[in-house]
């Protein structure tokens, strides 16, 4: 996690409004995203729309420190100039542009290039970073070639309500889980997601459950993806932010083991030169030392603090 954006709570806000623009920007999540795509009309996909993205970035003081815009998706008529407009005019204090319904990789060719011939246009100084959001059967199948196709990628996103529309899922809840199916029936493309995530350094993240008044629900589709592994979930109101600190953070218990694992098998390897030693009852070695780590940074990523093993 070491040098890269944290991501647990990732807070949608309307592009085409100020007001909840202004209350999104005091809120303490890891990520903020202005929307210029689904949460926008089409007939307020305008200029005056992308200022107010413009303008929040700009003269509001954010309390998330990663700064994200989501476009409309390449094929529409709308996607070059959101992107052209926000990079032009807001483009030294942009973190990344959302790429959605990418079904290819020539979709993120085409943001790749324009965005390269605009920082070098602008002289931006820093790289602006592409979130790709997968919502389709097409894109599920091209995400191997899509997760290589820039090096500006740096998160993977799941899309379940345009995902479920496009299979014919008898869904009328985005995110939602369907008790009939017996288990998890977004296991196989989250797990497909993740694999392709890591296998090329992304963080996956995980995408909205719209039952906002609706915690535990959020909470049970959320601990599904936080165990496979993913980093964090899209928060669609204030009150699911802190759920998805809370959930894709290691708890106390779980990250004060972890820093013991490690310092116990430092001590083991280093010391007494033992590639494998018992710990708490089990036996640790370098397997248990890389599942440590992960835990370990997350923790440290989140702000928690290290403590003496004990």
């Amino acid at each position: 996690m070491s040098g890269v954006r944290l991501r647990r709570s990732c807070l949608a806000v309307p592009g085409s409004s100020p007001k909840m623009l202004a209350k999104a920007s005091g809120l303490d999540a890891d990520q903020v995203f202005i929307d210029l795509e689904d949460a926008v009309a089409p007939l307020e996909k305008t200029d005056a729309t992308r200022q107010n993205a413009v303008d929040a970035l700009r003269e509001l003081t954010w309390t998330a420190p990663t700064r994200v815009v989501r476009v409309n998706d390449v094929r529409t008529q709308w996607c070059f100039r959101d992107i052209s407009y926000i990079v032009e005019h807001a483009g030294d204090v942009l973190d990344a542009i959302m790429l959605p319904k990418v079904e290819s990789a020539a979709d993120v060719h085409f943001a790749d290039h324009l965005l390269s011939q605009m920082e070098m246009a602008l002289g931006l100084r820093r790289r602006i970073g592409l979130e790709i959001q997968i919502e389709s059967p097409r894109g599920l199948m091209e995400i191997t070639s899509i997760a290589a196709a820039s090096t500006r990628i740096e998160t993977l996103i799941f899309g379940p309500g345009d995902f479920a529309a496009s299979v014919g899922m008898p869904a009328l809840t985005v995110g939602a889980v369907d008790p009939d199916y017996g288990s998890d029936h977004w296991h196989y493309v989250l797990w497909r997601l993740l694999i392709a995530a890591r296998s090329f350094g992304l963080q996956a993240i995980d995408g909205p459950y719209a039952q906002i008044r609706d915690p535990d629900g959020f909470r049970v589709v959320a601990q599904r993806s936080r165990t496979l592994g993913f980093d964090g979930k899209w928060a669609l109101h204030p009150d699911q932010v802190a759920l998805c600190n809370e959930v894709y953070s290691p708890s106390q218990v779980e990250f004060e083991r972890a820093e013991r694992i490690l310092a116990a098998y430092a001590s083991a390897t280093g010391e007494d030169r033992l590639g494998a030693v018992m710990f708490e009852g089990e036996m640790i070695d370098e397997a248990s030392r890389k599942m440590a780590e992960q835990v370990s940074a997350r923790g440290r990523a989140a702000g928690m603090h290290r403590q003496s093993p004990s």
